[in-house]
């Protein structure tokens, strides 16, 4: 840690009984060359006060809590004591906290002295619970204010060699930003000029009309039909029988005959029919790695959708137009999802069995 960075110490305690102790905390901190604050100047009890003490907590690298015989002036609310509830949300905040308590004989003492203001009579059983609180955590005792300036000046300086802190410094120690935020601003005015020509480039580009489906060479449509001509899977889910052997259909041709289903999307919703859980998870993501399907997240919704891109669209076009297709076109357009799982029986011209099939097995 910095030698010359000062701590700030917020110092917490009941007022009217701890003035003394108050006073003797705050002049060991200084003492040490670190910063004390603390509310004095605040009565307890006022809500906005408290979120004003709470900003205090926060700034504050310490946290250092005087408990005596009084448990102080309770939050209706909440039901808990003012300085309770600042230690609590010192905890909450991860702050380092030690505190002194009052040793019993020294409170006795104190009660003689002072009377009934340094004895709490509203709320003993209260006062008893945040006591055992605090003494669970880093804690100390004191008889007078010569412990309290002890406590403070051993913890401090063990809280200085262990832990890290934000601290304070002079403004003269301070790092000078300003060749930092010079060279921020050149950045920045070079990114804004990289970003204009960008732009510039994009506007300049060839624009495609609005709609217009790109163009992919016939040679490459060929190819990938050749390929999903290829690849098999296998399904029970266009038989009858449900206790039938797997039948292995090419690719391409469920792809022509259920078009309009892949083209709207499938989705893996619950109570998805057993044809779409087929092609969501046995057909769909073949297609994925030619560009021809895309997997999007539906807005709102827990499920996925699945449907053929521009290249799959434009690839069920040239599959129709292609003079070596083997599905008809009006075999591929029947309505309705019967006609259709028949359809995808009818196109298979030798369907093979599972176990012969070239592809990975589906359901």
């Amino acid at each position: 840690m910095n030698s010359n960075k000062k701590l700030q110490v917020f110092v917490s305690s009941t007022y009217l009984d701890l003035k003394l102790e108050r006073q003797a905390a705050v002049e060991a901190i200084l003492k040490a060359g670190h910063i004390p604050a603390g509310m004095e100047l605040f009565s307890a009890g006022s809500e906005s006060q408290l979120e004003t003490i709470r900003r205090w907590i926060d700034d504050s690298d310490v946290y250092m809590l005087i408990l005596g015989g009084r448990y102080g002036s309770v939050d209706p609310q909440t039901s808990l004591s003012y300085t309770e509830l600042e230690y609590d949300y010192a905890l909450s905040q991860g702050k380092p906290i030690f505190s002194v308590v009052i040793e019993s004989q020294a409170l006795e003492n104190k009660i003689r002295l002072e009377g009934s203001a340094a004895l709490e009579a509203d709320y003993p059983k209260e006062l008893k619970f945040f006591r055992e609180k605090v003494l669970s955590k880093i804690s100390s005792f004191f008889s007078d204010e010569k412990d309290i300036k002890l406590a403070v000046h051993e913890t401090l300086a063990d809280y200085s060699k262990r832990l890290d802190f934000t601290g304070w410094i002079s403004g003269r120690e301070a790092v000078d930003t300003k060749p930092l935020l010079e060279e921020l601003a050149r950045l920045r005015e070079d990114k804004e000029k990289l970003q204009a020509r960008v732009d510039s480039m994009i506007h300049q580009a060839p624009k495609q009309a609005s709609g217009a489906a790109k163009k992919w060479p016939d040679e490459d449509m060929r190819e990938i039909v050749e390929m999903l001509n290829e690849i098999e899977v296998s399904t029970r889910v266009f038989l009858k029988e449900e206790d039938a052997e797997p039948v292995s259909y090419p690719v391409m041709r469920i792809v022509s005959v259920l078009r309009d289903k892949l083209v709207t999307g499938v989705t893996n919703k619950m109570g998805s029919s057993k044809v779409d859980n087929f092609l969501y998870y046995n057909v769909l993501p073949k297609l994925e790695i030619y560009d021809l399907a895309g997997l999007e997240k539906v807005a709102g919704m827990q499920w996925q959708r699945y449907r053929l891109t521009a290249k799959g669209k434009a690839l069920i076009a040239f599959f129709d137009k292609d003079a070596s297709r083997k599905v008809s076109k009006s075999a591929a357009a029947e309505g309705g999802q019967g006609e259709a799982l028949k359809a995808v029986d009818m196109v298979s011209e030798a369907p093979r069995k599972a176990g012969k099939s070239k592809a990975n097995k589906g359901e």
